[in-house]
């Protein structure tokens, strides 16, 4: 079992800046790939960004490149999301998620939420106009 626990969301306004972060516990993080996932008020869950095990590989939604940067520390077992130019579409409940990775797959990065074992109960950001 992983145990994911998300912090860093809040208010702020559009135009600003937050940096979501993921504490990981239970298994050793580096053998996860991360990714985070938001959920907006009657709509699906949405993939935003991950990143592979190692870190030197990582993938965007079209929605959120150039404004959001995905990170990791192996060390601390421990993923970010800084999140830059927020606007107030980006509003959502923020969901960090971890896959196990698969032997020869550690360029892989997956952005699926069905390839996800686990996952943190979220974090609001929501951003005011």
């Amino acid at each position: 079992q992983v145990q994911l626990v998300e912090s860093g969301g809040g208010l702020v306004q559009a135009g600003g800046s937050v940096r979501l972060s993921c504490a990981a516990s239970g298994r050793t993080f580096s053998n996860y790939d991360m990714g985070w996932f938001r959920q907006a008020p009657g709509k699906g869950r949405e993939f935003v960004s991950a990143i592979n095990r190692s870190g030197a590989r990582t993938y965007y939604a079209n929605s959120v490149k150039g404004r959001f940067t995905i990170s990791r520390d192996n060390a601390k077992n421990t993923v970010y999301l800084q999140m830059n130019s927020l606007k107030p579409e980006d509003t959502a409940v923020y969901y960090c998620a971890a896959r196990l990775g698969l032997w020869g797959d550690s360029d892989y990065v997956p952005s699926s939420p069905h390839e996800f074992q686990y996952w943190g109960q979220g974090t609001q950001v929501t951003v005011s106009s």
